[in-house]
């Protein structure tokens, strides 16, 4: 790919970017959030199409204006939510031939054994053992990504690209995955990875190429660099340390869990929030975060021992985690922290509708001065109290998001992603929000991947890897360059393990 250019809106997310990957090569892509790594993908892959530059093979020029064009020219990709490119209800045989179905393929060639062979074979001839009769729906997540590649193999893949592949892998189903990517190399095939696991990079690939805003950074021999200058190239010299300004802690413990097994990742994990802190939780997409959060809050079965102001509580459900004063704003606001069909009054009284009742019925009068309250008190842009909710910008959705729980009884706050989708203005908005929250004396735990924020906001921030807390940072050592390496399972010569 030469000198590739993309715009959107006019605004310009590939600039003059050059990249290559030779048969038989594992080529890392890397760059952090927003650099440019999946748009240059998509491009290769024909979800988008380039406004300059020149893809070529073998030395002469192709066009790709579409995936068909892509598989074509033997390009294929495994996308990182491997579920939305299997069929679910479908066998593994089904999901392994389903491409034939585009190509000219007649019903009355429709033969089950025949496809159940087929399928056999494809998955023999790169030694991957799997029930090709198994419905998908019941496959593990490294079975579907073995399906996937070998669906893209058999379309007689030249080039593969494999998005995050490990995100949601144990470390056995990483293994196996390497193990069918070697054999890939083997065959000749060039691998183009994107991942943000630093380890995994050192150990697959040979060579890697850095984006950074939308720029080419760098393409280097694998085994001629430390994780350090990585990271470095990947964060950008220009990039200042900006921290938040130290204050004082209460000594009091707010908000403690010990041995939290969080079933979604398998794991366990203890921490402590005292009073007025702000603990930030870095971790990179696939780390568990939002499992953990989840977790936290007494979702999805999670056991261990919750403790606030020092005396244990039963915590067994989201609902016993309200009642003892905890609350969740989740990182996909629309589908599970806010009614956008309804209005932001009735939003910002929805966890406290026994306040507005009386013999089962609202009293709406009261109803609208306790939200108007709140709507002044939050800065909420809207028409009025009865505007829906979905018609507000994603800044204003977001604070009502937060204002619901607003009470003097909610004491732990737990904030998953709480600026994803919202513009600058409204970032310090919310920022301000939550520094208010803590001032009045209530525990926050601020999960993100975006680790200019956690500098920006958070007294002491733990780092997340693979559903564990692997880091705690204060002081000096809260440096981004030490949260990152820590967040790509790197380790840390001076951390304060104080959790």
């Amino acid at each position: 790919m030469r000198n590739i250019d993309k715009r959107f809106d006019k605004v310009d997310v590939l600039k003059d970017v050059t990249f290559s990957v030779n048969a038989g090569e594992v080529h890392a892509l890397l760059g952090v959030n927003g650099a440019g790594k999946s748009t240059l993908m998509k491009i290769l892959a024909g979800d988008y199409i380039k406004d300059g530059g020149t893809i070529e093979i073998d030395g002469k020029n192709i066009s790709i204006d579409s995936p068909s064009d892509a598989k074509r020219h033997g390009i294929g990709i495994v996308v990182q939510e491997v579920d939305t490119a299997l069929f679910p209800t479908l066998s593994v045989a089904e999901n392994l031939i389903i491409d034939d179905f585009n190509s000219g393929f007649k019903l009355s060639r429709l033969s089950w054994r025949a496809i159940r062979k087929q399928a056999e074979t494809i998955l023999s001839e790169m030694n991957i053992s799997l029930d090709v009769n198994k419905p998908v729906a019941e496959c593990s997540l490294s079975e579907k990504q073995m399906i996937l590649i070998a669906r893209a193999m058999a379309g007689n893949v030249r080039y593969l690209i494999l998005d995050e592949p490990t995100a949601p892998l144990s470390e056995n189903e990483t293994e196996t995955l390497f193990s069918l990517i070697e054999r890939l190399r083997e065959k000749g095939v060039g691998i183009i990875y994107i991942s943000h696991r630093m380890p995994e990079i050192k150990t697959i690939s040979d060579r890697f190429t850095v984006l950074r805003d939308g720029k080419l950074i760098t393409t280097e021999e694998t085994k001629d660099a430390t994780i350090g200058q990585i990271i470095r190239q990947m964060l950008g010299k220009s990039l200042q340390n900006v921290k938040r300004q130290p204050k004082p802690i209460s000594s009091n413990t707010l908000f403690e869990v010990k041995k939290l097994h969080v079933p979604d990742t398998g794991k366990e994990i203890s921490l402590k929030v005292h009073e007025g802190e702000i603990v930030g939780i870095a971790g990179l997409v696939g780390a568990g975060k939002s499992e953990t959060a989840k977790a936290l809050f007494g979702a999805g079965g999670a056991t261990g021992s919750w403790f606030l102001n020092g005396e244990e509580r039963k915590i067994a459900s989201p609902y016993d985690a309200l009642k003892q004063g905890l609350c969740l704003v989740p990182e996909e606001r629309r589908k599970e922290g806010i009614v956008t069909g309804h209005s932001v009054a009735h939003n910002l009284s929805l966890p406290s509708l026994k306040s507005f009742t009386k013999f089962g019925w609202l009293r709406l009068k009261k109803e609208k001065g306790f939200t108007k309250d709140k709507i002044a008190q939050l800065g909420i842009v809207t028409p009025s109290e009865e505007s829906l909710l979905k018609n507000l910008s994603g800044g204003n959705q977001q604070k009502v998001a937060i204002g619901k729980w607003i009470s003097p009884e909610r004491n732990v706050f737990l904030f998953d992603e709480p600026t994803k989708g919202i513009d600058v203005n409204a970032k310090k908005e919310i920022f301000q929000l939550i520094d208010s929250l803590a001032g009045q004396g209530k525990g926050i735990l601020y999960f993100t991947s975006e680790t200019e924020e956690l500098l920006l906001i958070a007294d002491r921030i733990l780092v997340i890897y693979d559903g564990e807390i692997t880091a705690s940072f204060t002081g000096t050592g809260a440096i981004r360059e030490n949260i990152m390496q820590a967040a790509t399972g790197g380790k840390i010569s001076e951390t304060n393990s104080s959790s």
